[in-house]
């Protein structure tokens, strides 16, 4: 039988009882049935609680531009599935993928698997395939029991440690790290870009014998006016810098987590190649501005998937630093296991007005219940049947100084760029 990709997705659904069902038992049986090795000589693996999107693009950046051939899988995708395996010439194909996917069920049998599980094996699968020098794997949740750790990771990478997804992972931060060490592996070095990293995570670097690099120890970022500067340590913990690099759009200490991480895989150190390629990373939905003519006015968008209140607080501090010449417009959805209280009060005075919506989920929170909250906290709200429609809504009365904040949840981002789609009149400059 030969599925189209969308066929393939919606079968991926309906194949395990729950979407969620943490463990590697399963998978791990499938991968040795496929008998897949290493999907490449390097492996990096980057966990966190944010920040891990931008990490993978930095790092992935700076390895294409030292002439390897990367392979990178993140989680989730925003409009096409596609987004999720990178291979040097691009998104995998619909082909790729339903021909990986058709593999792994050969080789599941009675096993079963969930979505984000076939997903995982048939991205190494392809990553095999494709002679790559290096993959970069974003976990997708946690680390210990996610699909992305039955591969040996030669450079853990914890990008940042929040409360997130507490049914899974925990209530604090300390049980949130223990699954996140769960990616380290005895001897191989780390790299944590939190500054204040829970002790259980050292404790566990320190059992494996992993070699650690910290920020704010052993490596770090201070900024100029117009220029960021980057220190950090060589494998043999000798020092190197770059001085006046370009400033970033996407988050600066993510970059500086992705340049210590190259610098720890022993690769030719050419420095303006390095800053170029800085420049060059992107990742749609994060910190992603965008311009669009709009009954003869420009609107200026922003689209960031923040979802939990680190992202929310990042968030309003690079608002404030970079902040319009007229007003901040929010157009806002979140999910109903998010900390609604925690995600909107580091932005109560940085949005002018907000525009709630539901979420196309049954996951979502009302926009009655969002409106409610933020009314509570001294907040302009108007609900909304839809994140399009509070699109509309303050696009109408935005004013070409002001900027539209879209944020709370990959879904918001995602109808934002369907909605941007449908409205594909670029203004200039953008």
């Amino acid at each position: 039988m030969n599925r189209s990709l969308a066929d393939w997705l919606s079968y991926l659904e309906q194949l395990h009882p729950v979407s969620i069902d943490m463990g590697l038992e399963r998978a791990r049986l499938v991968l040795e049935r496929l008998d897949l090795g290493r999907p490449a000589p390097r492996v990096i693996t980057v966990t966190g609680t944010n920040g891990k999107g931008s990490t993978c693009a930095f790092l992935a950046s700076l390895l294409r531009a030292s002439g390897l051939r990367v392979g990178v899988y993140s989680s989730p995708h925003l409009l096409r599935y596609n987004e999720r395996v990178q291979l040097p010439e691009g998104e995998a194909s619909d082909a790729a993928l339903c021909e990986a996917f058709a593999a792994v069920e050969a080789a599941r049998g009675e096993t079963s698997l969930t979505y984000f599980e076939m997903g995982t094996l048939a991205a190494f699968w392809l990553f095999e395939r494709a002679a790559l020098d290096a993959v970069v794997l974003e976990v997708g949740l946690g680390g210990r029991l996610d699909a992305v750790n039955l591969v040996d990771a030669d450079l853990a990478v914890v990008t940042s440690i929040g409360v997130d997804h507490v049914e899974w992972l925990g209530d604090s931060r300390d049980s949130v790290a223990v699954e996140k060490a769960g990616i380290f592996r005895a001897g191989k070095p780390v790299l944590c870009g939190d500054l204040d990293p829970p002790p259980v995570l050292l404790e566990r670097a320190r059992q494996l014998g992993c070699p650690l690099r910290l920020r704010g120890r052993d490596f770090d970022l201070a900024f100029g006016e117009q220029f960021w500067h980057w220190r950090g340590v060589d494998a043999d913990g000798q020092p190197l810098e770059l001085a006046d690099l370009p400033l970033l759009d996407l988050p600066m200490e993510n970059a500086a987590l992705a340049l210590q991480a190259f610098v720890l895989l022993d690769l030719p150190w050419h420095a303006p190649a390095l800053a170029a390629a800085l420049q060059q990373a992107r990742v749609a939905g994060r910190l992603d501005r965008r311009r669009l003519s709009w009954q003869g006015r420009t609107l200026n968008l922003l689209l960031d998937v923040g979802h939990n209140p680190h992202a929310a607080q990042y968030l309003a501090r690079r608002l404030a630093e970079r902040p319009p010449r007229g007003r901040h417009l929010a157009v806002f959805g979140l999910l109903g296991d998010k900390d609604l209280p925690g995600v909107i009060e580091p932005l109560l005075d940085v949005v002018a007005q907000w525009a709630v919506a539901p979420l196309p989920t049954p996951r979502s929170r009302s926009a009655e219940e969002l409106q409610a909250a933020l009314q509570a906290r001294g907040a302009s709200a108007s609900a909304w049947p839809s994140i399009a429609a509070a699109l509309d809504a303050q696009a109408n009365q935005a004013a070409e100084d002001d900027e539209i904040l879209v944020f709370g949840s990959f879904y918001s981002v995602a109808e934002a760029l369907h909605w941007l789609e449908q409205h594909d009149q670029p203004a200039r400059g953008s």
